[in-house]
C-alpha cells in the first residue's frame, strides 16, 4: 500500500483534526492494532466488562473509525504493516498539530494575560519560557491550583521552589470564570475562564479572531473541517495547551512529570465523560458552542415564544403530559 508521508496526505490531515477535537495523546498504531483485536473479542463479551481505561480507548477507536469513511475496511483487510503505517500517518498529523499549536500559543498567550492595552509587569519573553510558571506573578496566579492561596507568601514560595509539587489533576485557577474558585461549588465557572476562550479561538477559528466577535473564518481549522460545535476533546486539548504555555517548561512531553500534562488532559476528559456529571457537562458544552459558533444549529437557541414551532412543541408536551 503506497501511502505518502506528506502533510497533505488525507490521513495526516485527519489526524491533525482528530487529535485536536477527540483525543490527542495516544499511540495511533497501538490504538488501531488493539482496536481490531478488541472487535473480535467483543463478539463474546460486552465492552462493559472491560476496565475504564480500555473502554475509553475503545470509544476513541470507534470514534476514529466512524469519522473516516473506509478506514475500518482498510485496517481489517490490510496487512499488519499497513495498519501500523496508517496509524503512523494519523499520529504524524496529531503530533504535528499539537507541535504547531504549542509553538504559536507560546507567544500568543502573552497577549491574553492582561486587558488589551496594558503590559505584563515584569515583561515576559515570547521565546524563552524560564521566567513563566510560578516564577512570575501573573502566570503564577493563573497556574496556582484551585484551593491554594497565591497571595499567601509561604504558598507562593513553596510553589516556586517546587517544594509543593503540582499534579495534573490539581486544576489551575485559569480554568475558572473570573479566575475565582468556590470550594462549596467547584463546578461554578469551571472551564469558562477567559484565557481558555482566547486559546480556543486561536486554535479553531484562526488566531486573528481572538479579539473579534466569534465566527468560523474560512481559514480556521473549524471551518476547514466542518466543525460546528465544541467537543469535549477540543476543550481538554485547549486547556492542556494553555496550561503548558503558561508554564516554565520548554518542551511539551507526554512523560514530563513536572507539568504532568498527560495526567491533566486525562483528568479533564474524565470529568467531561463522567455520566454522573452529564447535566453540568451538557450545560457547559452548550455554553461553549454558543460562544464559539453562535450561528450553528448546535447552539440550540431558545425558541421564540410567539413562533409556530413553540406552539407545536407546547402542544406536544401537553399531550404527552396527559398521556402520562
Amino acid at each position: 500500500m503506497a501511502l505518502g508521508w506528506t502533510s497533505s496526505n488525507p490521513l495526516v490531515l485527519h489526524g491533525r483534526h482528530f487529535g485536536r477535537t477527540v483525543f490527542s495523546l495516544c499511540n495511533f498504531p497501538a490504538l488501531l492494532t488493539a482496536g481490531i483485536l478488541r472487535l473480535e473479542e467483543l463478539q463474546d463479551s460486552p465492552i462493559e466488562d472491560y476496565p475504564a481505561d480500555v473502554r475509553r480507548e475503545h470509544r476513541v477507536f470507534m470514534n476514529l473509525i466512524d469519522s473516516y469513511p473506509g478506514l475500518l475496511d482498510r485496517i481489517t483487510t490490510g496487512e499488519e504493516e499497513d495498519v501500523i503505517h496508517i496509524g503512523e500517518l494519523l499520529g504524524k498529523g496529531a503530533s504535528g498539530a499539537r507541535g504547531d499549536d504549542t509553538k504559536t500559543i507560546k507567544s500568543a498567550v502573552l497577549d491574553w494575560l492582561v486587558p488589551r492595552g496594558q503590559v505584563v509587569i515584569p515583561p515576559l519573553s515570547r521565546n524563552i519560557k524560564s521566567d513563566r510558571g510560578f516564577n512570575h506573578e501573573v502566570t503564577g496566579a493563573l497556574l496556582c491550583p484551585a484551593g491554594l492561596d497565591w497571595s499567601d507568601t509561604a504558598t507562593k514560595l513553596s510553589l516556586k521552589s517546587g517544594e509543593t509539587a503540582v499534579r495534573g489533576d490539581q486544576w489551575p485557577m485559569f480554568l475558572y470564570a473570573g479566575y475565582e474558585y468556590d470550594p462549596e461549588d467547584p463546578w461554578k465557572g469551571l472551564l469558562r475562564g477567559e484565557i481558555l476562550i482566547f486559546g480556543f479561538k486561536h486554535v479553531f477559528t484562526s488566531p486573528s479572531s481572538v479579539d473579534r466577535e466569534p465566527k468560523a473564518t474560512r481559514s480556521g481549522n473549524a471551518y476547514l473541517h466542518g466543525m460546528k460545535s465544541v467537543t469535549k476533546g477540543s476543550l481538554a486539548y485547549v486547556a492542556t495547551q494553555v496550561r503548558f504555555a503558561l508554564s516554565s517548561s520548554s518542551v511539551f512531553s507526554r512523560t514530563d512529570t513536572v507539568t504532568d500534562s498527560e495526567n491533566f488532559y486525562h483528568s479533564i476528559l474524565d470529568l467531561l465523560e463522567d455520566p454522573d456529571e452529564s447535566e453540568e457537562v451538557v450545560d457547559l458544552m452548550t455554553w461553549w458552542t454558543r460562544r464559539i459558533f453562535p450561528n450553528s444549529s448546535s447552539s440550540q437557541r431558545d425558541i421564540s415564544k410567539n413562533s409556530a414551532l413553540y406552539k407545536i412543541r407546547e402542544k406536544r408536551a401537553a399531550l404527552q403530559a396527559r398521556a402520562n
